[in-house]
C-alpha cells in the first residue's frame, strides 16, 4: 500500500472512488480516530482486524519486522504481549522505539503509529496473562521464542513435560520472561487509497499536550 503502488487489481472501484479522509472528519484526538477504524475493520468481516506489523531495530541498526496483536489500547498507547528474550524484546531493549502498521487493505486503508515503547510491570502483564487459554500459558513457558531449535519434536515434547506439570485446571504461573509492551504515541498516520494514487494521508503530531494534524503528499 506504498504511494508509490497501484490500488490491488480486485479493488472495488466503488471504494476508490469513495468520498476521501477530509481534515475535517478527523476527530481531536488520534486515539479515538483510530478506535473508530478499527471498528470499521471489524464490521467489515476483515481477518485479524487488530493485527499489526511491528517494526524494531537492530543494535547493529538493522530492522526488523514481524506480526503481532493489538491486545488494548487507549490515551497512554497501543499494548501487545510477547516473549521478552524474543528478537523484538531485545531490540526494543536496546532502542526503546517501535513502528505499528494496520494494514486494512480490504478497505484501503493503514495506520501508521510511531513512538516509544516501554514494558508494563507483571503486575500490569499478568491479567491478560491469566485471560489466555490453558494451552497458551503453557505455550509461553514452551518456547524461547526467536532462539534456534533441533526440530519441532523439541517443541512438542517441552509441551508435553510442562502439560503434565501444570494439567488442565491448574495454575500456570507468568514466566519471568514474558510480558506486555506499551508504545506511546507520538506520530499516528491515517491513509485513506484514492483513485490516481493521490491517497489522503493526515498525521496527528505530538506537541506537548496537544495534537497537530499534517497532511501528507501521497
Amino acid at each position: 500500500m506504498d504511494a508509490d503502488n497501484d490500488p490491488p487489481k480486485d479493488s472495488s472501484p466503488s471504494q476508490l472512488a469513495a468520498p476521501g479522509l477530509d481534515e475535517t472528519m478527523l476527530t481531536a484526538d488520534p486515539v479515538t480516530q483510530f478506535s473508530g477504524w478499527l471498528a470499521d475493520a471489524v464490521a467489515a468481516g476483515l481477518p485479524e482486524p487488530n493485527a499489526m506489523v511491528l517494526s524494531t531495530v537492530t543494535a547493529a541498526g538493522q530492522p526488523r519486522a514481524r506480526s503481532v496483536l493489538l491486545k488494548s489500547h487507549g490515551l497512554d498507547g497501543f499494548i501487545f504481549y510477547t516473549n521478552r528474550t524474543s528478537a523484538k524484546g531485545q531490540d526494543l531493549a536496546g532502542n526503546p522505539w517501535a513502528c505499528l502498521l494496520f494494514p486494512w487493505y480490504a478497505l484501503h486503508r493503514q495506520v501508521i503509529i510511531q513512538g516509544p515503547v516501554s514494558p508494563l510491570s507483571e503486575r500490569d502483564s499478568e491479567p491478560y496473562f491469566r485471560s489466555r487459554p490453558h494451552g497458551s500459558q503453557l505455550g509461553a513457558w514452551t518456547s524461547r521464542q526467536s532462539s534456534v531449535i533441533g526440530s519441532r519434536a523439541v517443541l512438542d515434547e517441552r509441551y508435553a513435560h510442562l502439560a503434565e506439570r501444570w494439567p488442565e485446571g491448574t495454575t500456570v504461573p507468568m514466566p519471568s520472561f514474558w510480558g506486555g509492551y506499551q508504545v506511546r504515541h507520538e506520530t499516528v498516520e491515517f491513509w485513506q487509497g484514492r483513485a490516481n494514487r493521490l491517497h489522503d494521508r493526515l498525521r496527528y503530531r505530538r506537541q506537548g499536550a496537544h495534537w497537530i494534524i499534517e497532511r501528507l503528499a501521497p
